[in-house]
């Protein structure tokens, strides 16, 4: 009989959040952008506003892994599973912008109806409605006070019943004590073995397409620079479509170390490397 190499903790919303906040929680290299339409957003707020469960993380610590930022992920929670709904919730209570898989910085809000207690992604219409909070942040900020958020729709909204709305906001603002269950992988785990837990578990999921199974397995080769060409190439797809970004990576100087050190493998005779591996992974979907 086979050991189990997990535990299962449940932990209030706040208390992810507040790890995203602290950078506790960290997204490693064999993860996906956030691929998630702003509909799929505001359905994950409604789930938690109804009370209904919304499925478990898989974290995993690590000191030796490399995050998405090319850090290490000493003394961090690696997130496994779970990024879509925990960047969901940070950009939608937290007000945080998201990077899409276009490589698009955008804004995702979501707006709640008192009255109706319904949520909806926000457009112009509904932010020009005054029966609209058009973004559900405002309800989460640490500044944030009930009386004043119940006062100043009920100032927009005369014909509304203010303490209705005060208890719905309440309830609104207490999603953040619903809990979900964190799954926390044994540390002693390698990372092919972590890896493949998460191809797995997304295959059940939003579906992994072939470029995102041969990123992951290419982040997880560090025998041949993988998750230095993962990095790479997760630059130059996003100069294609966003060249202004180049201002941002060329001043922390991650541009030129990573052409630097891409160059200096080449020359080193590294690309034999990195083509075997590139061969590898014609072979995945065998």
């Amino acid at each position: 009989m086979s050991t189990q190499r997990y535990s299962v903790t449940p932990h209030p919303i706040e208390t992810l959040l507040t790890w995203v906040k602290s950078g506790e929680i960290a997204i490693p290299e064999i993860q996906r952008p956030f691929v998630w339409e702003a509909t799929k957003v505001r359905n994950l707020l409604d789930s938690l506003y109804q009370g209904y469960p919304v499925g478990y993380l898989i974290a995993w610590r690590n000191p030796t892994v490399k995050l998405k930022d090319g850090t290490s992920s000493a003394g961090k929670r690696i997130l496994i599973d779970g990024q879509q709904r925990v960047t969901a919730l940070m950009a939608c209570l937290l007000g945080r912008e998201v990077l899409t898989k276009d490589y698009e910085t955008v804004r995702i809000r979501i707006a709640f109806h008192p009255q109706d207690e319904r949520f909806e992604v926000a457009n112009p219409a509904i932010k020009k409605d005054p029966a609209w909070i058009s973004d559900v942040a405002a309800v989460f900020s640490p500044d944030a006070s009930l009386t004043e958020l119940t006062d100043d729709y009920a100032e927009r909204n005369p014909n509304a019943d203010r303490k209705l709305v005060s208890r719905i906001l309440e309830k609104l603002r207490k999603i953040i004590n619903n809990h979900v269950g964190v799954i926390e992988l044994a540390e002693d785990l390698d990372i092919e073995t972590v890896t493949e837990i998460f191809i797995r578990v997304n295959s059940a999921g939003k579906e992994l397409s072939q470029a995102d199974f041969a990123m992951s397995k290419i982040a997880v080769n560090e025998s041949y620079g993988g998750n230095l060409l993962r990095k790479a190439i997760d630059y130059f797809c996003h100069l294609a479509v966003a060249p202004e970004f180049f201002s941002a990576i060329e001043s922390s100087g991650s541009l030129l170390a990573i052409v630097q050190r891409v160059w200096r493998s080449y020359a080193e005779g590294t690309s034999v490397g990195i083509r075997r591996l590139m061969l590898r992974m014609g072979q995945l979907g065998n």
